[in-house]
C-alpha cells in the first residue's frame, strides 16, 4: 500500500474506493474553480464517477504505473496529487495535482510534489518528470517553478477544458537536477 508521510500533519495515502463519496463531496465544494482548468471536472458526475476514477488508478498502482494519492491534511481528505501512467521504456511520468480551496496557498501541495518527486526518482528510479499547467493557472504554474523544475515551452491548444482549448506551460525535471536541487538545500 501506498503511503508516505509528507510532513507533520501532512500524508500521501493511495485512493480506496470506501472514499469515493467524500472525495466527490470534495469535488462538489471546488467544482466551480476545478472546471476552468481541469477537464476531468465535468465528467465528474456522482460518487460512482469518482469510485469508477478509484478503481482506474488502483489498477494503474497496481500494474505499477505510479499511484495516485488522497492528500490528507490533519487527518482529512484534501484533494488528491499522483503520476499520470508511467512510461517505464522512458523512465518518465507527469504529475497531477488538486487541492480543496480552504488549504490553497499553504505549500500542502507543493510539499506534495517534492515529497512524490523524491519517491519517483529514489524509490521508482525514474529519469524524468513532467508537469503541465494551463499558461493562465498561475497558483498551479508556481508550484513546478518553486521545486525548480525548468519551464521547457508552452504546448499550443494541448488540452480541451470546458469547452476551450488550454495552452500548457510543459515543466520538465531529470532526476540528477532533483538531486542537486534538494542538496542545495532549497526549502518546498
Amino acid at each position: 500500500m501506498f503511503r508516505l508521510r509528507v510532513t507533520p500533519g501532512i500524508q500521501l495515502k493511495l485512493l480506496e474506493t470506501s472514499e469515493a463519496k467524500p472525495l466527490y463531496a470534495l469535488v462538489e465544494r471546488n467544482r466551480a474553480r476545478l472546471r476552468e482548468w481541469l477537464p476531468w471536472v465535468d465528467q465528474t458526475r456522482s460518487s460512482e464517477d469518482v469510485r469508477a476514477f478509484i478503481l482506474r488508478v488502483l489498477e494503474q498502482y497496481h500494474s505499477n504505473l505510479g499511484p495516485q494519492a488522497g492528500v490528507w491534511v490533519d487527518g482529512v481528505l484534501g484533494g488528491t496529487v499522483g503520476c499520470h501512467p508511467i512510461d517505464w521504456p522512458n523512465r518518465n511520468c507527469s504529475l497531477g495535482y488538486w487541492l480543496d480551496g480552504a488549504h490553497e496557498g499553504k505549500g500542502v501541495i507543493t510539499r506534495c510534489c517534492a515529497a512524490l518527486a523524491d519517491y519517483a526518482f529514489d524509490e521508482l528510479k525514474l529519469h524524468r518528470l513532467e508537469i503541465r499547467c494551463g499558461t493562465g493557472n498561475l497558483k498551479s504554474c508556481a508550484i513546478p517553478q518553486r521545486l525548480g523544475f525548468t519551464r521547457e515551452g508552452v504546448a499550443k491548444g494541448a488540452e480541451w477544458v470546458n469547452d476551450r482549448w488550454v495552452d500548457l506551460v510543459v515543466w520538465g525535471m531529470l532526476d540528477d537536477e532533483w538531486r542537486a536541487h534538494r542538496n542545495s538545500g532549497a526549502r518546498h
